[in-house]
């Protein structure tokens, strides 16, 4: 995944992999995480993709899983540009 010109470590569920292209992402509550947590819009035929920490591919049902740190700065980060009206968008290039 890249974002802001930098390369993200992530992991997928090869069964449920997001096509390449480029996302919007807003941050909200996740009632099923019960955090706030990125939110990737415009996934073609799902929704409820979230960018969350984790460590197993399998784990996942279809969100994106990054380390625990990684998931706290981008959700800070995000958080900051969605304050302040900034688009944010992410870029799925699927090299996992």
């Amino acid at each position: 995944m890249r974002v802001n010109g930098r390369d993200i470590a992530t992991l997928e569920n090869a069964d449920y992999i997001i096509p390449v292209g480029t996302y919007p992402v807003s941050v909200t509550f996740s009632p099923r995480f019960k955090r706030i947590l990125p939110l990737i819009g415009n996934v073609p035929s799902r929704s409820g993709i979230r960018i969350h920490r984790g460590t197993k591919a399998e784990h996942s049902k279809g969100c994106i899983l990054v380390s625990a740190a990684m998931e706290q700065q981008l959700t800070a980060e995000w958080l900051a540009l969605q304050a302040s009206n900034e688009p944010i968008k992410i870029i799925i290039e699927n090299e996992n």
